[in-house]
């Protein structure tokens, strides 16, 4: 017997998230910082105002309200007996990795045994089976065995536990509790480093082997990869690690559906209400794509509402071909080793104004990539907002690092697969304050420069922008962060994102 989620199933096109990388703080937020109701009073925004088809509950790094469910059900009852949450929205959790931070994984096994816990709310409030949370996002997936570790752990100690009678001879835990459902749940890779990128289709193809599915959905970021690789190097992954699962999907002849997690910023992603069209054409094969905060918060609400059903109306289609699969692997490791190097000259400056970028969400500790790699140095930077913010309020965007070892041969090549690539670049160089450069090794300018010219990028740039990242510069060559904060958040109104 089917499942009553994967029924008639729609796999959503776009999907509100909690990043944090707006300036502006929504109207129905208490404060500059969202918090528990807060997100709540956002879930159903982005449902019933904005259109989003899903929701993605973040218990990865930040506090949230594990109640979900119960509180929208019960404060916004008419929306959701009109739009049931399970069938017409969706909320979907991302979950801790415990491989990656032991402290926080047993919050892995709590989401699991909620999700019984909602599905009896969703019961009791629409009279039938209905599962309001079945799908998981599990991040920093590097093999199918984690995968399967989830889904087993799910099957055999949530679920199948009904059976068991705590004493002999006594009513299983069925009778006594009630049954436990869903019997089952899907499993989402997020695939976030390079290696793991490049062996998106193993991962997902391993993982279905034993397995029949209707579908299958699987995430890839795209921030952190920038963090730790540069922009073009994360948005070439992210082509190739599509190509490839574009081929899984025709050999295994089921959806295989991708999700991209693209933010405002260039570096990020440069998915905002004005590129939506450009972005789509890019990557035509991607299913759902992340609406995150400055998208939501930081444009005219008509301009995001039509954004969003430009999305929608598309259909999704073949992925972007990646002719030279070799050469382009080839581009993306002498990019990255680049980007790496110049980011340890930058690492001081940007540990020292990040702490300085104003909060949007109420986050716990987190250490990126750079902060577990050994082949780097162990040079540790903050999460990818604020990183990308503080460069951003330094007149230095990031996107220009990672360039100078690129040969006049690539560039061709790029624009086969990456055919936004200079009109992105020209995005970001709209915020470019050449006195930054002298935060950089000076060969390093020099080849960065040459590269530019070549590249024939000529953007215009922001009197306004430009006016205060100078201020910002003034400040920390005097040594005084006396209001830097505000410069920052000044900045940012400009650029209509925060990091």
């Amino acid at each position: 017997m089917t499942p009553e989620h994967e029924k008639d199933r729609r796999v959503p096109r776009c999907m509100s998230t909690q990043h944090p990388d707006n300036v502006t703080a929504p109207f129905f937020a208490q404060g500059p910082i969202m918090e528990g109701a807060d997100e709540i009073r956002e879930a159903y925004y982005a449902f019933s105002h904005l259109g989003c088809e899903e929701q993605m509950w973040d218990f990865e790094g930040k506090e949230v309200d594990e109640f979900v469910v119960e509180k929208l059900l019960t404060t916004y009852e008419s929306f959701f007996r009109l739009f049931p949450l399970g069938r017409a929205v969706y909320l979907t959790v991302r979950v801790p990795n415990p491989a990656i931070d032991k402290a926080q994984g047993k919050i892995l096994l709590e989401v699991l045994q909620a999700i019984p816990r909602a599905y009896d709310v969703a019961r009791l409030f629409y009279g039938e089976d209905l599962a309001p949370i079945f799908e998981i996002i599990f991040p920093m997936t590097t093999s199918a065995e984690e995968l399967n570790r989830v889904l087993r752990y799910y099957q055999v100690f949530v679920t199948g536990k009904e059976e068991t009678a705590l004493i002999p001879g006594d009513l299983p835990l069925r009778e006594w509790i009630g049954e436990f459902q869903p019997k089952t749940i899907h499993v989402i890779p997020l695939i976030e480093d390079k290696t793991s990128l490049l062996q998106a289709d193993a991962i997902v193809g391993n993982y279905l082997r034993d397995k029949d599915l209707p579908y299958q959905r699987v995430f890839l970021a795209r921030s952190d990869p920038a963090l730790n690789y540069g922009m073009l190097a994360a948005a070439l992954l992210v082509k190739v690690a599509l190509h490839r699962l574009g081929r899984l999907e025709r050999a295994l002849g089921i959806p295989i559906y991708p999700i991209l997690g693209a933010g405002g910023a260039p570096f990020r992603g440069n998915f905002r209400p004005d590129t939506v069209e450009r972005y789509l054409k890019e990557h035509p094969s991607v299913q759902t794509f992340t609406i995150q905060s400055a998208f939501k918060y930081d444009h005219p609400a008509p301009v995001i509402v039509q954004a969003i059903e430009t999305i929608k109306r598309t259909p999704r289609g073949e992925p972007w071909p990646v002719e030279s699969e070799s050469r382009v692997l080839d581009i993306i490791e002498r990019a990255s080793t680049c980007y790496q190097r110049q980011v340890k000259a930058l690492a001081p400056i940007v540990n020292t104004v990040a702490p300085l970028v104003p909060r949007r969400r109420t986050r716990k500790l987190h250490i990126g990539l750079f902060g577990y790699s050994r082949n780097i140095g162990g040079i540790s930077l903050p999460r990818a907002i604020p990183f990308c913010a503080a460069l951003y309020s330094l007149g230095l965007p990031p996107e220009i690092l990672g360039l100078a070892d690129l040969r006049p041969a690539d560039r061709d090549l790029i624009r086969q697969v990456y055919p936004s690539w200079e009109a992105d670049l020209g995005d970001a160089l709209r915020y470019l304050n050449e006195e930054a450069f002298a935060l950089l090794p000076p060969d390093e300018v020099e080849e960065t420069r040459k590269m530019l010219r070549f590249l024939q990028v000529d953007p215009v740039p922001d009197p306004a922008h430009r006016e205060i990242t100078s201020k910002i510069l003034q400040k920390l060559q005097s040594g005084s962060l006396e209001s830097l904060s505000d410069l920052i958040l000044q900045a940012a109104w400009v650029r209509r994102f925060l990091g």
